[in-house]
């Protein structure tokens, strides 16, 4: 990707389908109408995540479910044939598929749906499903939520042994919701600068906003893949819909970024655009005469002003000018040309 190129949008429904593949479908409607590039879903069993008495660590006065085994057992319910059926919605829909494995049989299953894996932040140092999911031999999206740069390192040194084509860094904070003034932007620049062959990305915790601040300001970093929860309904109680954009969000958030994209340019060369040209011929200044001059006249400093727009020899060209010796008379504030001008005195 890029330094201009749009990003890649991925709508997290996760699992705030809460087990009904008819909401899932309407979500990845909505996902595309919202503009959305993927819809990302969470594939988990509870048994093979989490132990009985796993503790919470969200906002529990939003999702009041003390135990990560509890939650997560509450929507694990899709198996394969459900992702399938996902799968084939979102490509009739035109959408990319993708869904986060937290375990190797799912990774399995999904190997035949997705062309892009992703690794949750809680698995980075995973080391049996980096190896699996990298031993696939697909793009790899890793988030990097609660995690320090060695095992970022160690994570995507991991994939990339086990086979992974490429590797996409998302800077991710695991806390839910996350406050602005720990979503911490700066380090998308600090990724970008440690790992300068990989593709660095945003995995937004924070709560929508009407301006999408966190995401324009990351795009403006440096994010070329923005991952966001999705919801249909962000009123609604529990799991991660307190925290989810819907659709007018996700509207809203593509725009913003768009705009973002068209007024950045780019910094491959300093140079005038289009739009310039009228204002750097008559806004910059030409050398002009400070009073009237004679012929034979040798030209100082004092007998010389600027003075716009440029109708006669560029002011950058003082020194070229200084110690030449007039071959016409001139008035004052007329502008000065090089047939104006003899060779330097002395």
């Amino acid at each position: 990707m890029g330094e201009n190129t749009t990003p890649y949008v991925i709508a997290e429904i996760g699992v705030n389908h809460e087990n009904s593949l008819s909401t899932a479908m309407e979500m990845i409607r909505e996902a595309k109408r919202g503009g959305a590039d993927a819809a990302k879903f969470q594939t988990y069993s509870a048994e093979l995540l989490a132990m009985k008495n796993s503790p919470a660590y969200w906002d529990q006065t939003e999702e009041p479910t003390a135990s990560q085994y509890e939650l997560f057992s509450k929507f694990d319910a899709f198996g394969p044939e459900e992702y399938r059926q996902l799968s084939e919605h979102c490509r009739k829909v035109g959408i990319d598929f993708m869904s986060t494995p937290f375990d190797l049989e799912s990774a399995a299953f999904l190997n035949d749906l997705v062309q892009v894996f992703k690794v949750a932040s809680a698995d980075i140092t995973n080391i049996p499903l980096l190896r699996y999911v990298g031993s696939l031999g697909k793009p790899v999206i890793l988030s990097t939520g609660a995690s320090t740069l060695d095992e970022v390192e160690r994570a995507t040194s991991e994939l990339a042994q086990a086979g992974a084509s490429d590797v996409v860094i998302l800077h991710c904070v695991l806390s839910y919701p996350t406050e602005h003034h720990d979503a911490n932007l700066l380090m998308i620049r600090h990724l970008q600068q440690r790992f300068p062959a990989q593709i660095v990305g945003l995995s937004d915790h924070t709560r929508p906003t009407p301006d999408n601040r966190v995401s324009v300001v990351a795009y403006a970093l440096g994010a070329r893949v923005i991952e966001k929860h999705f919801t249909l309904d962000k009123e609604q109680s529990g799991n991660d819909h307190y925290h989810s954009m819907d659709t007018n969000d996700l509207r809203h958030l593509v725009s913003s970024v768009q705009s973002t994209r068209i007024c950045m340019g780019s910094s491959k060369t300093k140079q005038p655009i289009l739009s310039e040209m009228l204002a750097r011929q008559h806004a910059r200044r030409c050398i002009c005469a400070s009073r009237d001059l004679p012929a034979g006249h040798i030209l100082r400093d004092s007998d010389l002003l600027t003075l716009r727009p440029v109708a006669g020899i560029a002011a950058n060209e003082w020194d070229r000018v200084v110690g030449r010796v007039l071959l016409t008379e001139v008035s004052y504030g007329q502008p000065l040309q090089w047939s104006d001008l003899g060779l330097m005195h002395g």
